[in-house]
């Protein structure tokens, strides 16, 4: 039976995990939707970072950190048991003070170097129109071309699913 972890929440696991890495401010809800199709395999579990929060201001120092506390427990555990899967979506809103995706750009990053030295299962979906999609997808190509890059979400969803079934 899989289970789906959703920011803070936390458990002991036992079988693979998928991490859902990609923008949420700015972002549509594309975590839902991932759990939704990821969730039709049962031997397979899920960690979103993306949270019930009602306004960025409600994202008090003290949630911050254990936001990010979270997260680096469960991309570690995923690094270990699963994959690490990042859907990049065009932004539905702009915000000012942020640039979009700034987090998972850097995560992304992360996840390519502990890929090439590693051996992390990492697979990539960009939608067409993510802000610097060509820069990505080409550097993707030239520094890991074992890595999936994908166009839609359901196909990075598959892929992440048929790399799950190599865990040891």
């Amino acid at each position: 039976m899989s289970t789906i972890l959703i920011a803070p929440y936390r458990e002991d696991l036992s079988g693979p995990l998928i991490f859902l890495g990609g923008p949420i401010q700015g972002a549509p809800d594309w975590h839902s939707e991932a759990i939704g199709i990821l969730s039709i395999n049962k031997n397979i579990n899920i960690a979103s970072p993306r949270r019930a929060v009602e306004k960025r201001s409600d994202f008090s120092e003290s949630l911050y950190e254990e936001q990010v506390l979270w997260e680096h427990f469960y991309l570690e555990q995923a690094a270990r048991t699963g994959v690490t899967l990042f859907w990049l979506p065009k932004p539905i809103e702009h915000i000012p003070e942020r640039a979009y995706a700034q987090t998972s750009r850097f995560e992304l990053g992360e996840a390519l170097a502990r890929h090439y030295l590693q051996k992390i299962r990492l697979v990539v979906g960009i939608e067409k129109g993510f802000s610097n999609e060509r820069y990505i997808k080409m550097t993707l190509a030239l520094k890991a071309p074992d890595v999936s890059v994908c166009e839609t979400l359901y196909s990075t969803c598959e892929k992440a699913i048929e790399l799950c079934h190599t865990y040891r």
